[in-house]
């Protein structure tokens, strides 16, 4: 149940007396998701979504605001905040910070075909493209992915858990992390870093928006690409990564974003990191000799560096 605030009739109507969007005519809490609060809204003006951030500073908000305006302004598909009477797209309600969104007409995919896979993958690759350029004050409020801020994460995790089990794991994660060739000059851009199909809309057989962008930070521009990696080619009983389904998706990447030579060679660092990050959010599954995070880690170091390469990139 993603509906973690109960909000009521006159919750809606003192949210809704600092925009011009008339009264709440209906709403009706939406259950999809797992951390944020989602309502529908229906006023005279239309259909809005209300999304209700549990866990997010008001500046992590306005991040993510200055990011979906810089991106409506190029034409890319994702929602729309509505801006207040005063013009502002974030405001707070119950000490918690909120925006309000357009609603769009699509349905999730539940079971994708190959086109559905293709305009995901080249949704991606564009989001990496435009936003190499954007910049919002708020930044730095954002868990803006890297090495450092992993073991930092993961630290944590292992002092609040506070077992024998947690610190080895952390142990192993810094071991892990130490071992990744991630050089300053590797470019970076916005990545949603949650490229799923239940974050996706279709109208018919047409992407029409991406949803969700509370994960959404700079990072290295591969981060996206290697979450389609492990969405497409690494099923979760799979003991290895499927090299052909992995050079689908990166070839398909290709076509609209192609990897420079040093995107090309360190995509094996940013994937293991990406996989050290999944760690995290289940920092608590299994115990430290054994665990998910660790099997694919160790799966990925016996293929090797120079076997990833060649299966993805060479002809």
């Amino acid at each position: 149940m993603a509906v973690k605030t109960r909000l009521t009739q006159h919750d809606f109507e003192a949210i809704l007396s600092g925009y011009n969007l008339g009264k709440c005519i209906r709403w009706e809490a939406i259950n999809q998701g797992t951390v944020q609060t989602n309502y529908f809204l229906e006023t005279p003006q239309g259909r809005f979504v209300l999304r209700y951030y549990e866990n997010r500073s008001k500046q992590s908000v306005l991040f993510e605001s200055d990011l979906l305006e810089f991106l409506n302004g190029k034409r890319y598909p994702c929602p729309f905040p509505v801006k207040d009477k005063r013009g502002n797209c974030v405001n707070t309600y119950g000490n918690k910070p909120f925006m309000i969104f357009k609603f769009i007409e699509g349905e999730f995919v539940r079971q994708p075909k190959v086109y559905h896979w293709q305009q995901l993958i080249k949704l991606a690759a564009e989001l990496q493209k435009i936003s190499s350029d954007f910049f919002s004050p708020y930044l730095a409020y954002r868990w803006n992915y890297d090495a450092a801020l992993c073991r930092k994460l993961a630290q944590d995790k292992a002092r609040q858990i506070n077992t024998s089990s947690a610190h080895e794991k952390f142990s192993w994660l810094s071991r892990q992390l130490a071992e990744l060739d991630l050089p300053e000059s590797l470019p970076k851009a916005i990545c949603h870093c949650d490229f799923h199909f239940s974050n996706v809309l279709f109208n018919g057989n047409e992407l029409v928006a991406l949803l969700d962008f509370d994960d959404a930070n700079y990072t290295f521009m591969q981060f996206d690409l290697v979450g389609l990696i492990e969405y497409w080619a690494w099923a979760d009983t799979a003991e290895t990564l499927d090299l052909q389904k992995a050079r689908t998706v990166v070839q398909e990447y290709m076509r609209h974003r192609p990897l420079p030579a040093i995107e090309q060679h360190h995509l094996f660092d940013v994937y293991k990191l990406s996989i050290l990050f999944d760690c995290i959010w289940y920092f608590e599954r299994g115990a430290s000799a054994h665990f998910r995070e660790k099997e694919k880690i160790e799966a990925l170091s016996r293929m090797g560096r120079e076997k990833f390469f060649a299966g993805l990139f060479k002809n």
